[in-house]
């Protein structure tokens, strides 16, 4: 039984975590390239940036929580 519950906390830690790294990483290489176009746009990219990486984290946070609720 405890084997069980042990694979289930392995499995939503590490499905609930595929989604928001590649969010993460798209964030920010689209940051990047837009900055890389108009470097003068970057500091109206940076905040939007952040926001949408701390919602992406939030939602690895919540896979987290779940693990830990198991």
């Amino acid at each position: 039984m405890d084997d069980i519950s042990t694979l289930a906390k392995a499995l939503s830690i590490g499905i609930g975590s595929i989604a928001p790294a590649l969010g993460i990483g798209l964030i920010g290489s689209k940051a990047m390239e837009a900055i890389g176009r108009n470097p003068e746009a970057a500091g109206k990219i940076f905040v939007p940036m952040l926001l949408g990486m701390a919602f992406a984290e939030a939602i690895a946070i919540y896979a987290l929580v779940v693990a830990f609720t198991i």
